[in-house]
């Protein structure tokens, strides 16, 4: 059972002066939670060993992938598997962050995979900054909780200029080179989340810039901003798979811009293997004994309670859920219908003692950062709340 402290909550005057304007959602009803899921050291230390070794595995498997040519069963548009190839080859295209999907890990339920969102991972902000802002409010030692993820993106980032050597040398190798942020005009939370990340970057010590996305100016030569300012590096919150679909002229010229070493995009091109569902398997196939992983194929399980997932989507869309016989006993539509699927086997998620089931989200920046909750039923969605977290 999920323990639960009640809290006073932020008013919705103080989200904004934070930045934070998607407090409430479409039904009126308020989308942080008003109450903190109470954890222990041990279960903090737990999640934090999972998502490590969990990231370790997805590298081993996205270098099997791309040895064996699987590109295809992960849903891989074509026309970013060059992309996907460079920039898998050298290490200064660096993964900034990516956040786990996890079951369990609460009332010594095992930690289970859900899924990686390796490429445009949101709850951002309401992890690196709310659930301090929560504690604060509430008189509570900001300390007791799971959550470096501010600073872990900060030394990320200059990681992109040291790799794999001591971030202190940052000052000593930085020449100036400017990263440029992007998000698309009239989304709030993309908008918000990308200029959060934008300041994490200014706070490391680099040169920044912010322009919609679609305002940024692409050629051969590189990548600009309105003013023709051009940029080193190019940050985007927008999914590369839909970059591959909707605007594949831009696919092919954000893979010869690489090719011609003229801008390195952030995140890479390679966490679209990451990001892919279809990475599950290719998982379980290669790690068949990790208490980590649940039973995945790409074909409907028998005799086993499992998920339907495209290998692409987002916020629980085109979600399926089927009992052992193949009944279909849930779904959501959305989207995403067109995209291969994968099978998952259903696990239980842990639940408070009014029923409410909760999803935990662990960030991951070299190392594994911060801990959040999702709240809702059987299929999370876009009417989930966000709930914080601290350690007793």
């Amino acid at each position: 059972m999920v323990k639960l402290n009640k809290i006073k909550p932020l008013k919705n005057e103080q989200l904004e002066e934070l930045g934070f304007t998607w407090h409430t959602d479409s039904d009126n009803s308020k989308y942080i939670s008003e109450s903190l899921v109470q954890i222990t050291t041990d279960e903090a230390q737990a999640y934090y060993n999972a998502a490590n070794e969990l990231y370790d595995m997805y590298v081993q498997a996205a270098e099997y992938v791309i040895e064996n040519n699987l590109f295809f069963e992960l849903g891989i548009p074509f026309n970013l598997i060059d992309a996907i190839k460079k920039s898998w080859e050298n290490d200064v295209h660096w993964h900034i962050y990516g956040r786990f999907d996890l079951a369990g890990g609460i009332d010594e339920k095992p930690i289970k995979l859900l899924e990686f969102n390796a490429d445009t991972p949101t709850s951002l902000f309401e992890t690196a900054l709310l659930q301090w802002a929560l504690l604060k409010e509430n008189a509570m030692d900001e300390s007791k909780q799971f959550n470096s993820v501010y600073e872990a993106i900060q030394q990320n980032f200059k990681r992109v200029i040291t790799l794999f050597d001591d971030t202190e040398l940052f000052d000593k190798r930085y020449d100036g080179w400017k990263i440029l942020f992007s998000s698309i005009y009239g989304n709030e939370e993309e908008e918000a989340t990308t200029r959060l990340l934008q300041q994490i970057a200014t706070d490391a010590g680099f040169n920044t810039g912010f322009e919609y996305l679609e305002n940024v100016k692409f050629d051969e030569n590189g990548i600009f901003d309105r003013d023709d300012n051009q940029y080193e590096y190019w940050f985007k919150l927008y999914p590369w798979e839909d970059i591959a679909v909707d605007e594949p002229e831009l696919a092919t010229l954000l893979t010869n811009i690489m090719q011609n070493q003229s801008a390195i995009i952030l995140n890479p091109a390679y966490t679209l293997l990451f990001q892919s569902k279809g990475m599950l398997k290719i998982l379980y196939d290669l790690f068949p004994d990790s208490p980590y992983l649940l039973k995945t194929s790409f074909e409907p399980l028998e005799g086993v309670k499992h998920v339907e997932k495209s290998v692409f989507g987002r916020e629980g869309a085109n979600i399926k859920i089927f009992s052992a016989d193949k009944k279909l006993l849930n779904q959501q539509d959305g989207p995403y219908g067109n995209y291969k699927k994968v099978y998952q086997e259903y696990v239980e998620l842990n639940m408070d003692e009014s029923g409410a089931k909760y999803q935990a989200g662990v960030f991951f920046a070299y190392e594994a950062c911060g801990l959040s909750f999702r709240k809702g039923s059987e299929i999370m969605n876009n009417m989930s709340k966000f709930v914080g977290h601290f350690i007793a």
